[in-house]
């Protein structure tokens, strides 16, 4: 198969496995640490960030222990596609959704629409939680309104 897919199919299937570990782990037997990220922020870092270290560290060993050369390699383009999807992450999520570390600001109705989509999840501090639990799954229409205060940050953020 080609790299380029397998750098693909590592982003995508991250996002559907972040999707069930999100609901069914960490709304489940992970609570306790997951709903640290559901309250109201003290620190510049959670205890719910042990779970981005965890998905970084598969990332990197994917890449470190890849076969030689990396053309030949299904390791390297799926991890690479992990830390790919874990960029994207950070910056949707952490800086431009929750607007931890750098406030990143965009005006995209792409990004709006899933800053709008991952409030709505903030919206309870419930173990049961809310959908949507993933960050590029969900209905996007339901979410593709207008955003009327395009800095409003999600709860959990201060």
């Amino acid at each position: 198969m080609n790299f380029a897919i397998w750098i693909i199919l590592g982003f995508a299937a991250m996002e559907v496995f972040s999707y069930f570990v999100h609901r069914f782990v960490f709304h489940g037997i992970l609570w306790r640490i997951h709903e640290t990220h559901h309250t109201p922020r003290r620190f510049p870092f959670e205890l719910n960030d042990v779970f981005s270290l965890i998905f970084a560290a598969i990332s990197i060993c994917l890449i470190i222990f890849a076969e030689r050369p990396f053309a030949n390699s299904i390791a390297f383009p799926v991890g690479f596609g992990i830390a790919l999807y874990g960029g994207f992450y950070f910056v949707i999520h952490d800086l431009f959704t929750h607007r931890r570390f750098l406030k990143f600001n965009s005006t995209n109705k792409l990004l709006l629409t899933i800053r709008r989509a991952h409030q709505r999840h903030h919206q309870t501090v419930e173990k049961k939680g809310i959908e949507p639990f993933g960050l590029f799954i969900f209905d996007y229409g339901k979410f593709k309104q207008a955003e009327t205060r395009p800095q409003e940050s999600v709860k959990g953020s201060t």
